[in-house]
């Protein structure tokens, strides 16, 4: 047997005495169940201030920023294969309504139910567009769910959507030649070609009150943006949430290219199209994690205002499906 690590030793030593874990900073206070360091004050790393995950032709990198105290973002990333047998890729992102009560477990709660419909109707045969709006339907749901205390009714808690559990989500699916996308909320897909010859794209309209006042021409895309409230989302999941109208758009690239689906902690430092394909790195569609790590990066270099998150779907056109329109147009 390998001898102990007498570093590993000296650290089991020193946080017994304190009853628990010890602090990372100061290393002699206990850590209180809050994840506060009770010397120090320090707030201790959490388990999502940093996420990684990389699967095959997909990854995805979550940071809790610079400026937040907790990551309320989550993710969920996964493969599946259709009745042919041919593959399909899920990228699920979330982020959680700070304004709201605990939109971390919101941001969870959606992105698992999402990836899990995701996971259960495209092996199916559902078309993936048609799987990707009921898997915003189960995202919905669990994010509802929350806003039930244990052991009582829904329909009888009358302080239910009182500050209820919130959050968005984007998605993408990559099946049989198609991209898919589905939203409700901020958080955005871009397209981004492997020829950086051909524009970029975005794929999702935000739902937003600076959206909403350039869609209706009361105001310059420029204007609404500069404006207070061009942040404030008209469209999220939750019990309090106005009538659900998940968006889902199914487009067919005609080359291959990257497929980023971000939170606006990424997007607030690389809005247009243009500017998210100048972040990423040029070899993110051989390397989707690394790329997924620049642009978090890019995103804290920028001041990590907020939570970021960012997933990374290379897409391969397959051999018989040139010819179709590209997103980028």
């Amino acid at each position: 047997l390998a001898a102990p690590d007498p570093r590993q030793a000296e650290h089991a030593a020193a946080a017994a005495p304190a009853g628990g874990t010890v602090c990372v900073a100061c290393r002699s206070g206990r850590v209180d169940t809050d994840g506060y360091c009770e010397n120090c004050g320090h707030a201790q790393p959490r388990e999502r201030d940093h996420m990684e995950r990389e699967l095959g032709a997909v990854a995805a990198v979550s940071d809790r920023g610079l400026r937040h105290h907790r990551n309320e973002d989550a993710f969920a990333v996964s493969s599946t294969a259709l009745p042919d047998g041919s593959p399909a890729v899920v990228a699920i992102v979330c982020d959680g309504v700070s304004s709201a009560s605990r939109p971390d477990e919101a941001s969870a709660a959606a992105a698992a139910a999402a990836d899990a419909s995701l996971l259960e109707s495209l092996p199916r045969g559902t078309h993936p567009q048609q799987a990707m709006h009921e898997a915003i339907l189960a995202a919905s749901e669990a994010v509802n769910a929350l806003a039930q205390g244990p052991g009582r009714a829904m329909e009888h808690d009358q302080h239910r959507h009182q500050n209820a559990p919130a959050c968005t989500l984007v998605g993408a699916v990559m099946a049989g030649g198609l991209l898919v996308v589905g939203w409700v909320g901020d958080s955005r897909v871009y397209w981004v070609p492997q020829d950086r010859a051909h524009p970029a794209a975005r794929l999702t309209e935000d739902d937003s009150w600076a959206a909403q006042m350039v869609a209706t021409g009361l105001m310059s895309e420029a204007e609404a943006y500069a404006d207070e409230r061009a942040h404030a989302i008209t469209g999220w999941l939750g019990a309090d949430a106005y009538e659900l109208e998940p968006h889902t758009a199914s487009f067919k690239p005609d080359r291959p290219g990257l497929v980023v689906v971000c939170t606006d902690g990424l997007w607030n430092y690389a809005e247009a199209a243009a500017e998210m394909a100048a972040a990423v790195p040029s070899d993110a569609y051989e390397r989707p994690l690394r790329g997924a790590q620049v642009l978090v990066g890019h995103a804290l270099d920028g001041g990590g205002h907020d939570n970021v998150t960012v997933a990374l779907l290379p897409f391969a056109v397959p051999s018989h499906g040139a010819g179709s329109a590209c997103p980028a147009g």
